[in-house]
């Protein structure tokens, strides 16, 4: 899920104020490449998870704030390139959930677009802008962060190097540009210096934290290092879903038509 994510950067430099005339000409100088450094890094990232398509089933612990663990299941679909491609994500576990569907065209220019299927009262219908930061059928993720961001969306600023979870990092944040709509204001992205794959997310609305997601069990399949375990915490509810990652394949043969209305219907 969430996988082919996006983040680049502009970079930031700090100097001491002490010739101010020498420091401004080495803040001209140095800028520019401080943030090619940064773009390339996020590039890199999402160059190193590129896949024609991806398949997986995913447990979803969804933690309340008192501690009751709910549990559900769903499958996940995908096909094409960054930015552009199109994902199916249904759920399979419990009854009352099984079969509800989501449907999630990416675009690369702009917000994507998304229907979900409901069974039980069959009835698809198109999620709304201003329904995009709601939770996604009682998890901690919200239509959003379902989809795929393209690398091309946003502006990023390079913030220096950090460990995470004992894992040396760089520190990025991104924001939305002007044609990409978004309910969060900012997002800093940890992005492993070994691997190029993310640690660690936190997602802002103006200056508060509102989610973080963290990601653990790294594995190398297909030679794709993937995290198996998903921790994403909405930290105003103070609710927590984990997402473990099962079945995974990548470059598996799909169509099309498995990612459209009708399909999703069918099913």
């Amino acid at each position: 899920m969430m996988k082919q994510r996006a983040v680049l950067f502009l970079v930031p430099c700090s100097l001491p104020l002490l010739a101010a005339s020498v420091a401004a000409c080495l803040l001209t100088a140095a800028a520019p490449a401080a943030a090619q450094d940064a773009r390339q890094i996020m590039s890199e990232a999402q160059k190193r998870v590129e896949a024609v398509s991806q398949h997986y089933e995913g447990l979803l612990q969804v933690i309340d704030a008192k501690g009751k663990i709910t549990d559900k299941r769903w499958a996940f679909d995908r096909l094409g390139s960054a930015g552009r491609s199109k994902s199916v994500l249904r759920f399979t576990v419990p009854a009352e959930v099984k079969g509800v569907a989501l449907l999630i065209l990416n675009n690369p220019e702009r917000a994507s677009d998304q229907w979900m299927w409901t069974p039980a009262i069959q009835r698809e219908r198109r999620i709304a802008f201003q329904d995009r930061s709601t939770r996604f059928f009682g998890t901690d993720f919200s239509f959003e962060d379902l989809e795929e961001r393209d690398v091309e969306q946003f502006d990023y600023t390079l913030e220096g190097d950090e460990t995470i979870a004992g894992a040396p990092c760089w520190k990025v944040t991104s924001k939305p540009r002007t044609k990409k709509s978004s309910q969060y204001t900012s997002s800093v992205v940890w992005v492993r210096k070994d691997t190029y794959a993310y640690q660690q997310i936190e997602n802002f609305i103006k200056d508060q934290v509102v989610r973080r997601l963290k990601y653990s069990r790294f594995e190398q399949v297909q030679g794709i290092w993937t995290a198996r375990l998903l921790d994403m915490h909405d930290v105003r509810r103070n609710s927590r879903t984990l997402l473990t990652i099962d079945k995974l394949q990548y470059n598996v043969p799909m169509k099309d038509e498995m990612f459209t209305l009708q399909a999703i219907r069918r099913e």
